[in-house]
């Protein structure tokens, strides 16, 4: 009897299992299927040993790996296998900015929750306030008028800046370095931080603002907030709609690291700025 009850509760439990399982996978495919359904759009530039970076940081170096006995480079013919060395400051190429980077006691890369790092992403496209003002710096009165076609700004956002300054990221490295340059206003990251619940921002330059103390900069991470910098491709992406996915090493206490930063679009979103 006691075996018998015994073996009827081991059934049970494997047959919960079993559609516990099923249930799961069925899960998994409906998440592939939405993903799937979209379109991927990397934000992210490669990056080399000439990539544009700020002055004083300097150029990255790449090298081979070399062997430490014979001082030779690793090669798929000689060893089966190739590597490099890095040598480069963590701000390089798409990068992520944590708040240790310009806050002492801030949250340094391998503490920003996983949960931060997927967000619903909103772009803000200024591109057509540029020509007559190249150096134009997003304002709330720009984020009120861009909320009356989209609607409110999500709270629990990634906020993103659209000037279209990626696109000289290879074919004119000079003009992309530029200063001054399209940024965002103290005005409006406060604006969104704090009236509209935005967790991170973006752009495409190498800085948040132009002010001689990068005010825009100093508040959004000595306030706990992460940024991605050098983004790309903010022109293939709707207004809203996507979902921003960004990662980069866990490098424990890191201050900044090179990041891949990807947007998932759906099929029916509006290409719409």
């Amino acid at each position: 009897m006691i075996v018998a009850v015994a073996f009827s509760l081991i059934s049970i439990g494997a047959l919960a299992q079993a559609t516990a399982s099923d249930g799961h996978a069925s899960q998994t495919a409906e998440l592939l299927a939405i993903v799937h359904a979209g379109k991927l759009v990397d934000l992210t530039h490669s990056f080399s040993a000439t990539t544009p970076v700020w002055s004083g940081f300097g150029q990255a170096i790449i090298t081979p790996a070399k062997d430490p006995k014979t001082g030779q480079p690793y090669t798929i013919d000689k060893d089966g296998f190739r590597a490099n060395y890095f040598s480069m400051v963590g701000q390089y190429g798409t990068h992520v900015d944590p708040p240790a980077h310009f806050a002492a006691n801030g949250a340094t890369i391998d503490a920003i929750p996983l949960n931060q790092m997927i967000l619903p992403l909103v772009v803000f496209d200024i591109t057509g306030l540029l020509h007559q003002d190249p150096a134009h710096a997003l304002s709330v009165n720009d984020i009120l008028d861009w909320e009356k076609v989209h609607g409110r700004v999500p709270s629990g956002s990634f906020a993103a800046l659209r000037t279209d300054m990626s696109k000289d990221w290879d074919s004119n490295p000079a003009r992309f370095k530029r200063s001054p340059f399209p940024a965002w206003s103290l005005a409006a990251v406060r604006f969104l931080i704090e009236q509209r619940g935005v967790v991170a921002i973006g752009h495409e330059a190498l800085d948040t603002d132009i002010t001689p103390r990068m005010d825009s900069e100093t508040w959004l991470l000595q306030h706990g907030h992460y940024q991605i910098e050098a983004m790309a491709h903010l022109d293939e992406v709707p207004a809203t709609g996507a979902v921003l996915i960004a990662m980069w090493p866990k490098v424990k206490n890191g201050e900044g690291f090179p990041a891949r930063v990807m947007a998932v679009v759906p099929a029916d979103a509006s290409p719409v700025h």
